[in-house]
């Protein structure tokens, strides 16, 4: 990407030209509703005013790891950024997406809302970057090949896991948690080194993870935030107008992502089960395990003796901060250092 996000204008009837760098490529976020918006909604509204040239950041040579440090550099002037991703340098990011955090979209959108002036203000001190946006993928929910009743019934399996957070919940479950690239989650399941795996409830179906799996509960482990942000001296750049205007649609785009995560979560659940509902997958005939009142309990133990104690280790006194601030007032959860 080169580093101008917005190229001098000759004439007041030049357009505005800005560069974007969105999100995984070829997932239903970035193909049905970010590029949709760069390339046609946004100049169709402005009188094409203005236009946008946007590549998914797996595809623009840009490691995720390093889409802040790039912002912040003003060589990605719009960027966005995997919470998950960016937290192994920043662990406050993660707080909103912990496991056991957000069971379901009714406390993820709360858990966000109330974390989300945390957010912006890191995003703003550290690295120079305005919040834009807060997207979110479908959930990601638990698949296994043999019955299981509920989280306790994981005890001796291998669980295959993307995150670190993931691993220490499986673990203190009595689960061996192994971490493997999603690309490699049917192959490791189909070769038996691993018995179970964590992925979204679509993207499971479409990899056929429903036809080598069984039975898959109904809880939401983890779902998979990113925030859009603009480099500050780039956004500062644009005209008033068109600040205005962007801020305005990109809330429009936010609420379509998200009512797409909701409404796919549950369109993973129909198809992998066999439901009628199914409309945009493979239809299987996997068990959906419900979430029993032994499950809540389990999870709320998991969150407040495991999950959040490891997040705490690893992000100190400022994740304590931020945490009891923003979200132990609503969750009922408290973050101690030791």
């Amino acid at each position: 990407m080169g580093s101008p996000s917005v190229v001098a204008q000759p004439s007041p009837e030049a357009p505005i030209r800005i560069k974007i760098v969105g999100g995984l490529a070829d997932v239903s976020q970035y193909v049905r509703y970010e590029e949709p918006f760069w390339r046609r909604r946004l100049p169709e509204v402005s009188g094409n005013r203005i236009q946008a040239e946007i590549a998914p950041f797996d595809r623009s040579g840009i490691r995720a790891q390093e889409m802040l440090a790039l912002m912040r550099l003003g060589v990605v002037p719009f960027g966005t950024a995997l919470l998950a991703v960016v937290s192994a340098d920043e662990p406050e990011f993660n707080a909103v997406d912990l496991p056991t955090v957000n069971p379901d979209m009714a406390a993820l959108r709360r858990t966000v809302g109330l974390y989300r002036p945390h957010l912006e203000a890191v995003l703003a001190e550290r690295y120079d970057v305005e919040l834009l946006a807060v997207y979110t993928y479908p959930a990601q929910v638990i698949f296994c090949r043999n019955a299981f009743a509920g989280l306790s019934d994981l005890a001796g399996r291998r669980i295959r896991t993307s995150s670190v957070g993931q691993s220490e919940m499986f673990a203190a479950l009595g689960a061996t948690p192994v971490v493997i690239p999603f690309g490699e989650t049917l192959a490791a399941m189909r070769s038996g080194v691993v018995e179970c795996a964590v992925t979204g409830t679509l993207s499971a179906n479409a990899i056929g993870l429903h036809e080598i799996t069984t039975h898959m509960h109904g809880m939401a482990v983890t779902w998979g935030l990113s925030v859009f942000g603009a480099n500050r001296a780039a956004w500062n750049a644009l005209p008033d107008w068109a600040r205005a205007m962007i801020r305005q649609e990109l809330a429009g785009l936010e609420r379509q992502i998200w009512e797409a995560a909701e409404v796919e979560t549950g369109e993973g659940v129909a198809c992998n089960s066999g439901q009628p509902a199914c409309a945009s997958g493979r239809r299987g005939t996997m068990t959906v395990v419900p979430v029993t009142p032994a499950d809540q309990q389990r999870r709320l133990r998991l969150l407040t003796e495991t999950v959040l104690p490891g997040w705490v280790r690893r992000c100190g006194e400022p994740c304590v901060d931020a945490w009891n601030t923003r979200l132990a007032p609503e969750l009922g959860v408290t973050a101690r250092l030791d």
